[in-house]
């Protein structure tokens, strides 16, 4: 039951790929998603936002493939993949804090949208905040039985949600003049391209960033690039595409509203039953980075169940908190925390290479490199990372996610590169 949380995934373990592929392509085409389209049909002109999406899938697909064959080669999760790639043993520890924190938001957020469907479903008799407690333990319960449990839920959930949401969109826009939807002016506060590629990365980017997690279970590149496509494809044009122009039909970015305004009762039922669905995910990576996190710091190997029940405890909490007001800000701070990351990991990985020697004669064994062959603490990748969130924040020019990537990337490329040039210079003059 540790999921291969502090090890590699052995080839003998590998799974097909339908069933991988459905979980990755989950973290897409959930409610999440759903509402980051309607809030872009209700504050953005459809080719405004189209122009975005198109744009930041570039970016997401790309950062995907990468991180996703990196996973599949080393059969690693990523925060115990980046303890070669960019970090050592105590800055990956460090990532995986940051990635159990920020899905530990996340699922806050899923929680407090099941809890408030759940709540309208029932008239208002339960409440809000019992509502939510209750789908937040019901959540993490489900994500404890491991990554089996996943892929039995994905099979059957990831099809119907898409089907309920065709269906639902149908029913809705035979009644209006699509033509008259895209022309009319948004609703909403107005949203910059800029922003909402932001916004987007950001929602997409922590994606990206534990797609290792998945691809793990993989065996080759096409199948880490066909479960890119899927994803992008499906949860960034179709899911989001019909959330856009619902929101616009509709007037309203709440997709609970949406989704009852829609279909009635089983609107609800596919908000409750998708929320279910993508939640396991968020509770299931950030289970993996705090496991990883608190091996490296204090060498204590945490049980996975136990582990799952605490965060997902953090989780509802928050949902009961009201995290659900902040989703948008959410999404831009994730949008320029994360990209920093993965484009270390893939930088390093892919053209820095310090530890392909070891990671390659590791891999044939399929052990860990042992503790002389890992990092302690890898300063650029730290300071790499500080400084593309710098830059993603305070520079106003462009595109805060790209500029937050391009110049953590870049940092440290130049860092290691001049590093790896002048120490033996150092060596020899000393």
């Amino acid at each position: 039951m540790d999921e291969f949380a502090l090890r590699r995934v052995p080839r003998n373990k590998r799974l097909p790929f339908i069933g991988v592929a459905l979980v990755h392509a989950g973290m897409l085409t959930a409610l999440d998603q759903f509402m980051l389209g309607a809030a872009l049909g209700h504050g953005m002109s459809i080719i405004d936002a189209y122009t975005a999406i198109f744009i930041a899938s570039v970016i997401c697909g790309v950062l995907t493939y990468g991180m996703g064959v990196a996973g599949m080669q080393e059969g690693m999760s990523c925060s115990l993949l980046a303890r070669w790639c960019g970090f050592g043993r105590i800055g990956s520890a460090l990532i995986g804090i940051v990635i159990a924190v920020s899905l530990m938001g996340w699922f806050g957020i899923q929680t407090a949208i099941f809890g408030k469907s759940l709540d309208f479903a029932l008239g208002g008799h339960l409440g809000f905040n019992a509502a939510a407690a209750i789908a937040g333990i019901a959540l993490t319960i489900l994500v404890a039985i491991g990554f089996r449990a996943l892929r039995f839920i994905a099979k059957f959930a990831i099809p119907l949600f898409i089907a309920a949401i065709c269906y639902i969109s149908f029913l809705t826009l035979s009644g209006h003049d699509v033509s008259s939807l895209i022309l009319i002016k948004p609703s909403g506060e107005t949203i910059g391209v800029s922003s909402a590629i932001t916004i987007i990365i950001g929602a997409y980017t922590l994606a990206a960033l534990t797609t290792p997690d998945i691809t793990r279970y993989l065996s080759n590149k096409k199948q880490v690039l066909g479960v890119s496509l899927i994803t992008i494809i499906v949860g960034e044009f179709i899911v989001n595409g019909l959330a856009i122009t619902l929101a616009r039909a509709i007037g309203s970015s709440d997709v609970v509203t949406i989704m009852s305004t829609a279909a009635g009762g089983i609107g609800l039922l596919i908000v409750i039953f998708s929320t279910l669905r993508v939640n396991d995910l968020n509770l299931y990576s950030s289970s993996l980075g705090l496991a990883n996190a608190i091996e490296c710091l204090f060498g204590i190997r945490l049980n996975y169940i136990a582990t799952t029940l605490a965060i997902g405890a953090v989780g509802t909490t928050l949902s009961i908190l009201g995290i659900l007001d902040q989703f948008i800000g959410f999404l831009e701070l994730m949008g320029i925390l994360f990209p920093p990351i993965v484009g270390i990991m893939l930088v390093e990985y892919y053209f820095v290479r310090t530890y392909k020697n070891v990671l390659d004669s590791s891999r044939a064994t399929e052990a860990l490199p042992d503790h002389k062959n890992t990092p302690s603490i890898v300063w650029p990748g730290l300071i790499g990372c500080a400084f593309g969130g710098f830059i993603g924040f305070f520079i106003d020019v462009g595109v805060p996610a790209i500029n937050s990537l391009v110049a953590a990337s870049l940092f440290y490329y130049l860092v290691t590169i001049l590093a790896r040039r002048f120490r033996p210079m150092v060596k020899q003059a000393v």
